[in-house]
């Protein structure tokens, strides 16, 4: 990696011939009317803009496909000399405005296209008490500013005499010598070689236009042996004209010197199989990951899926498995919805799903996943997983683990997965779980709802077509506005111990009412008989004698006890520490 400064002028001519061009993934030019004049009175008063950074083309470990800078005259055969990286935004902006003899293409504020020449206005320019809105004028390219709809003209710049007349210098030829001296020239005659302009002028020139014509900016230049991954780094680091490129881009660019259009491939991909509100959280960068995993697990040897092996896949690899994986993903849609997880805002671990849509495309090449033991083994490690908090981030070590060992213990009955052994939940952490952030709290909602739990009022299971129409969310069941007024410990009664899925018509009846009147209002009203509403009550692990007594203690240690029973089933382990001093302390009572 070398850093040196730059001259803007040479860095504008490699632009200009496409001697530096960009990776062809880059996203488009987005910079509006304001960010320019701003960025061209920082460039004129000598203020830094910021480095750019280069990579030397052909890359030994990567080739990119390339495209000219927008506004650039250089044909896309051209082959560059370095790639622009970071400073896309800044380049394009100097260069279509300070170079290019065409009308700046960019946009208003609001977001309207425009085209636009940009001016220096020659004497607020040498006034120090002038705004920087009246140094640098943007106008539009018939170069006349009107008002009246048009009818009207206010500033006229058409002509050069006009420029000369109105002492507006045009931005465009400032980095051309020739061209501002020619200018300079006629300038001159026009006011007839007036000393006073002569005098201005020169000063323009030694306070502006020289400097800026010297303006350096820095560059760091990548060279062609830098890996991949570095390069991959730099994108996700740096990038500070908009959206954050990722390591599917690249790959994208990588792909697209085979011809290939990965990101037309992903989104017809997209629109076939991810769809559906759950899988919608799944990225083409989590896609690439899991298919990366796939494949190297397919190969043999070290399993590995790091953003270096994802930049490494080769288009084959990628074709042989991807429609492979995309039945991975469909099935594992299918086993989450038998778990109750209906949609992407309750699926507890977007990154889990990268091992588990894995691990089921193995297990459909060995014919494997259709048997209810099997569907059952993926979901216990797939609970350890949940409950365990096992995926808060990117763990691609896991992930290999998980594709291994999963797959060995089901198909050839190896030992317990390291995700099912490293399972561990504190009954204490109930009391932690108290948003719909936590994977645990969307966990513990799909095992009640899984329970085969049934809504208060309807007495409907709350299946999939249930939990979409009938607007099913998760509810107090001791309500907030009750237990604030009671005095009860907020870490309880805010808990996942006191919440539960429920439509919202039966939320309404509930109110802030204590349970035994919010019970007694819905049997009054003849919306269910008591014997039925008491199963639906106990369907949600909820013992209804202890709800009809406002027994919100013994409500809290017993519901407690239940959903502990029930992660323990799920996940097939103990769970230890029920009956410890801090437990019997917090819950009064012991939770064994």
């Amino acid at each position: 990696m070398k850093t040196n400064d730059r001259q803007l002028t040479e860095l504008m001519k490699e632009v200009d011939t496409g001697a530096a061009q960009l990776p062809d993934f880059q996203r488009g030019w987005v910079w509006d009317d304001g960010r320019i004049r701003a960025l061209i009175l920082s460039v004129i008063h000598n203020f830094p803009v910021g480095a750019a950074m280069f990579l030397e083309y052909g890359n030994e470990s990567i080739h990119f496909k390339h495209k000219p800078i927008e506004g650039s005259p250089a044909s896309p055969e051209t082959q560059p000399d370095e790639l622009i990286l970071d400073g896309q935004q800044r380049l394009t902006s100097l260069y279509n405005a300070l170079f290019s003899k065409n009308p700046v293409h960019t946009k208003t504020d609001k977001g309207k296209e425009i085209d636009r020449y940009y001016y220096l206005d020659i004497e607020k320019a040498l006034d120090p008490g002038a705004d920087d809105e009246e140094v640098v004028i943007s106008v539009p390219a018939s170069r006349q500013i009107t008002s009246d709809f048009g009818r009207k003209v206010d500033v006229d710049l058409s002509t050069r005499d006009q420029e000369y007349k109105l002492k507006m210098f045009p931005l465009n030829i400032i980095l051309d010598t020739s061209e501002e001296q020619n200018w300079q020239n006629s300038y001159f005659a026009y006011h007839e070689y007036n000393p006073e302009v002569i005098k201005e002028f020169t000063e323009l020139f030694s306070k502006v236009i020289n400097p800026t014509q010297q303006y350096q900016m820095p560059v760091i230049l990548l060279d062609k042996t830098t890996p991949k991954e570095a390069v991959c780094q730099v994108f996700e680091n740096v990038n500070t004209g908009g959206v954050s490129l990722t390591v599917f881009e690249l790959v994208t660019a990588i792909f697209a010197m085979d011809d290939f259009q990965l990101r037309k491939d992903w989104e017809d991909r997209k629109e076939k199989y991810f769809s559906g509100d759950l899988l919608s959280k799944v990225t083409a960068t989590d896609f690439l990951t899991a298919l990366t995993l796939l494949s190297s697990f397919k190969k043999g040897g070290t399993v590995s899926c790091k953003k270096k092996d994802v930049l490494a896949l080769t288009l084959l690899e990628y074709q042989r498995n991807a429609d492979a994986l995309c039945e991975g993903f469909t099935i594992a849609e299918k086993l989450l919805k038998e778990e109750r997880i209906f949609s992407s805002a309750d699926l507890p671990y977007s990154t889990q799903m990268i091992p588990l849509s894995a691990i089921c495309t193995v297990l459909i090449e060995n014919n494997r996943i259709r048997t209810t033991t099997v569907k059952n083994m993926v979901k216990q490690w797939y609970w350890c997983g949940v409950f365990g908090e096992l995926y808060g981030s990117a763990n691609e070590t896991r992930y290999a683990n998980d594709i291994v060992q999963v797959t060995k213990w089901i198909i050839d009955g190896g030992k317990l997965p390291k995700t099912v052994k490293d399972f561990y939940f504190n009954p204490m952490r109930l009391l932690g779980l108290q948003s719909r952030q936590s994977a645990a709290y969307k966990g513990v909602t799909a095992l009640i709802l899984k329970n085969h739990a049934r809504d208060f009022i309807s007495g409907a299971e709350m299946d999939f077509s249930t939990f979409s129409n009938e607007k099913i969310d998760i509810h107090h069941i001791f309500p907030k506005d009750y237990c604030i007024k009671a005095g009860y410990d907020k870490s309880k009664w805010n808990s996942v111990i006191n919440k539960t899925p429920l439509s919202a018509s039966s939320n309404r009846e509930i109110g802030g009412y204590a349970p035994s009147v919010y019970l007694g209002r819905l049997e009054k009203k003849g919306s269910v008989s008591t014997e039925d509403l008491n199963g639906y009550v106990e369907s949600h692990w909820i013992d209804h004698e202890l709800l009809r007594a406002d027994d919100f203690q013994s409500f809290i240690a017993d519901r407690a006890r239940k959903l502990l029973k029930a992660i323990e089933q799920t996940t097939g382990r103990t769970i230890s520490g029920k009956d410890s001093d801090e437990v019997r302390q917090a819950f009064g009572a012991s939770l064994a």
